[in-house]
């Protein structure tokens, strides 16, 4: 019978995701790590004429090209700056490779079911069809967004037609 107790336990443990955490304008998000292909330094990118500005432009990634989407634009996240810590997040969302602009990349963090609630219904600077919920560590709140909702069809045609 404990036998069974400590199995079921870890069955539970199974139920954990990975999470990578990052920053946006101040606050500290997460995606899902099964998403993320690659994090690189901001480098300089192809711009592309007549993109929407926070179509930062593409580059070429062993091949590949990406086109690169800054967040902190899409999101009117106040005066964007390129420094030593502005990352770029290469992720495979919808059968497309493509980067994010972040300010800086922090951690990969694992939650259980029960360290992530629903998302409320409030104004935010991230629309909450994109929040699917809000996870809690050590007394840190993260909020959790769904990649593949927040770069939407009609944007990604955006970027196919840019690549």
């Amino acid at each position: 019978m404990q036998m069974e107790q400590t199995t079921s336990g870890r069955g539970a443990e199974g139920g954990t995701r990975e999470f990578l955490t990052f920053f946006l304008g101040g606050e500290e998000y997460g995606m899902d790590i099964l998403k993320v292909q690659e994090i690189r330094g901001y480098d300089a990118v192809t711009r592309i004429a007549n993109a929407p500005d926070f179509l930062k432009g593409v580059i070429n990634l062993r091949g590949v090209i990406v086109p690169i989407v800054d967040m902190r634009i899409k999101f009117r996240l106040g005066e964007v700056v390129y420094d030593e810590f502005t990352v770029v997040i290469i992720m495979n969302v919808l059968g497309r490779v493509v980067g994010m602009v972040v300010d800086a990349v922090s951690d990969v963090v694992e939650l259980a079911p029960e360290q992530i609630k629903p998302a409320p219904e409030l104004g935010s600077t991230l629309d909450s069809r994109y929040i699917t919920g809000l996870g809690t560590q050590n007394g840190q709140m993260l909020i959790l967004i769904d990649i593949e909702k927040l770069l939407s069809s009609s944007e990604m045609q955006l970027m196919d037609d840019a690549a």
